[in-house]
């Protein structure tokens, strides 16, 4: 088997710069995830040390990490505990949906016809799922008192997304409205089976996977989860819910067992997640559009804090706590970009725009939840 060399060193010095990098921050208490996305902008096309060769290695590992950090993520929280959480937050995601407005506006100021407007509505309403699940873990907040509001305000936004991807991929493709139906129909119902499926079936379903043999375990969960993740992503829903999914399915002592097995696999492919993003982007598009994305990225970010703020204080969190719930939810990432992959075209404004206003926001967002979120001073 001939072994590209190239390949092996420009991941050789990827990696050897994000533990360098990681290392940096985690001793200021920061996040590594914005050195992460400027790295890759300097790695990526247009770049200042373009990488080619692990351009391919590095998107097939951004969508093997999504998967893992949303099955980590499932595997903190039981269906009980999830069930009365989404549904306690409906009116939460409701709120949630006035992230939408400034996108909505942003398109039609830029004269973008129905297709554009409703796609940047669909960016700037969409927090990262990925991102904000990392940013939980990184800072330690997973045990705070807002964080199931901003997991269920997450998670309703995913369940959304399989009823707006489907009607916004007619509407590129210039399909009916049947069509677009026909489509939501599908996918609305593989997510309640799979919700069913989670809260009747579960333990068997541990009971299947688990094993002495942590290798054996390791692969069997990785590989159960990436099918569904698969067979949910066919199915016009997310592969992040589908993860989610797999890890809610799982309960103690089983679920810590995998939780441990899996974090450095994690840790591994999300931070080639991270690096995609930043590989997508060609600096000397996003220029002419930065003035454009910083304001839009303002916008939605003091729309993301208000929507944070209410959903943590239905859930009884204090100010410094709604402030925390605000500020994780302002980043953007894996759904904006893939909204844009379905209708962007060559000249149009909005895939620049898009990605640079996706930049700005995780770069800045995680910065601003981590000096949010810092022990108040005596």
């Amino acid at each position: 088997m001939h072994t590209s060399i190239a390949l092996l060193l420009e991941l050789g010095v990827v990696l050897v710069a994000l533990g360098a990098f990681g290392s940096l921050t985690r001793r200021f208490g920061v996040s590594p995830i914005p050195l992460y996305l400027l790295c890759g902008l300097a790695l990526g096309e247009g770049g200042i040390a373009p990488l080619p060769a692990a351009g391919e290695f590095v998107e097939i590992g951004a969508s093997i990490g999504v998967v893992l950090l949303l099955l980590t993520l499932g595997l903190e929280f039981s269906v009980e505990e999830l069930t009365v959480t989404l549904r306690k937050h409906v009116p939460s995601g409701l709120v949630d949906l006035l992230n939408a407005v400034p996108g909505a506006v942003a398109g039609w100021l830029l004269g973008l016809g129905a297709t554009g407007i409703v796609a940047l509505a669909g960016v700037t309403w969409v927090s990262s799922s990925t991102i904000v699940s990392r940013l939980l873990g990184d800072l330690h907040r997973l045990g705070n008192r807002e964080t199931p509001a901003v997991l269920s305000i997450l998670l309703l936004e995913d369940f959304a997304m399989a009823v707006y991807l489907p009607i916004l991929a007619v509407l590129a493709g210039g399909g009916t409205l049947l069509q677009g139906a026909a489509a939501v129909s599908v996918a609305v119902g593989v997510l309640a089976l799979a919700l069913i499926t989670s809260r009747r079936w579960g333990h068997r379903v541990g009971r299947l996977v688990d094993d002495h043999d942590t290798e054996q375990l390791l692969l069997r969960i990785v590989g159960l989860t990436l099918v569904v993740a698969a067979l949910a992503e066919l199915a016009g829903a997310s592969a992040a819910v589908g993860a989610f999914l797999v890890g809610l399915a799982l309960t103690s002592p089983l679920a810590d067992r995998v939780r441990t097995l899996v974090a450095p696999l994690r840790d591994l492919f999300a931070a080639a997640f991270f690096l995609a993003i930043g590989f997508a982007v060609n600096p000397a598009a996003l220029v002419p559009l930065l003035p454009v994305a910083l304001a839009l990225a303002v916008a939605s970010a003091i729309t993301k804090l208000a929507t944070g703020w209410y959903a943590a204080a239905r859930s009884g969190a204090g100010r410094r706590g709604r402030w925390r719930a605000g500020s994780v939810l302002i980043v953007h990432g894996e759904f904006s970009v893939v909204i844009v992959g379905l209708v962007a075209t060559r000249g149009d404004p909005l895939g620049p725009l898009a990605t640079g206003y996706v930049l700005i926001l995780g770069i800045s967002g995680p910065l601003l939840t981590w000096w949010l979120g810092r022990p108040a001073r005596a």
